[in-house]
């Protein structure tokens, strides 16, 4: 019979590609997991490795092995997820990663329908990185990632992207700061304080093409990972700052934030990814239904 650890540290060795990327995964020494992986080559009577310079790669019957993995694992997730919704008297347990590019209020506006759901499902937000949270969508520690990008597909992850919808990128300023500007919009964005995402993101690469097309060069002082720091800062008069176009309403409720200008052409993207094909899970299923009702590109007025 097959031992499912030994399973389990050979499917990640087979998804980093080497044994050393595995052991800072697994927090294992490489003498321990190499063991592991003889023993289980031993009891199947194959190869599942040969080496290519310093890391490995799958013989045939490695890859055969690696797709029985995937779906032995894939079917124990399906198993967890069964007992969650016996009857027992506790809520569904729903775990969701959130990149943290992703401003808050709309991960908030996502996932707000699945709080509504009945029966009540118990939500686990995790934040972070994306590669990290795909990391863990791949070992199947949370259902869903939702994400300013698609799954990348130079990671080695199998899993799927589901389009939520997408948005207008807008210009927002303090009034000390917009009282500062020279000129009509985008041309008061010449030499203007600027806070920006950070290289990586989805959107920087559009924003930069959009200034060099508009012939405005900003001040960039400041790039960030985190949207809710980038936000923090722009209330705070730091400078200028961008974010979606459907968060015009919430911020510009609050006292001496207001809305400059709209980047024409520019859209940030939101996508939901899984590690199925097909959406199942009615927490996510709500989030989509919801996304398609108010994700879009607003209107200029």
């Amino acid at each position: 019979m097959i031992n499912y650890k030994h399973l389990y540290y050979f499917r990640e060795v087979a998804t980093l590609g080497s044994i050393v990327r595995a052991c800072e995964s697994l927090n294992l020494t490489p003498q321990t997991i190499s063991g592991q992986l003889q023993l289980l080559e031993d009891s199947l009577g194959v190869k599942l490795f040969r080496k290519q310079g310093r890391n490995l790669e799958l013989t045939d019957a490695g890859h055969t092995a690696r797709r029985y993995a995937d779906e032995i694992f894939q079917l124990g997730s399906a198993l967890e997820q069964a007992l969650q919704t016996h009857p027992s008297g506790q809520a569904r347990l729903f775990r969701v990663g959130i990149v943290d590019v992703v401003p808050k209020t709309i991960a908030y506006k996502l996932l707000e329908p699945a709080m509504l759901l009945s029966p009540q499902i118990h939500i686990v937000c995790n934040e972070g990185p994306l590669p990290d949270l795909l990391g863990e969508l791949a070992m199947h520690r949370i259902e869903l990632v939702i994400a300013d990008k698609p799954l990348p597909n130079t990671l080695p992850i199998k899993g799927f992207s589901h389009r939520l919808g997408f948005s207008g990128i807008s210009f927002f300023a303090h009034t000390t700061v917009k009282t500062s500007l020279q000129g009509k919009f985008p041309e008061c964005l010449n030499n203007a304080p600027l806070l920006i995402p950070s290289e990586g993101t989805s959107v920087r690469n559009e924003l930069m093409n959009w200034f060099h097309q508009q012939k405005v060069q900003p001040n960039i002082i400041g790039e960030f990972d985190d949207s809710a720091l980038m936000r923090a800062f722009g209330f705070g008069g730091a400078g200028i700052f961008v974010a979606p176009s459907v968060q015009e309403d919430t911020f510009t409720q609050e006292p001496d934030i207001h809305c400059i200008g709209q980047a024409d052409g520019v859209m940030e993207q939101f996508f939901a990814i899984s590690v199925e094909r097909r959406i199942s899970h009615p927490a996510v299923l709500a989030i989509t239904k919801s996304a398609q009702d108010w994700l879009q590109p607003k209107a200029k007025t």
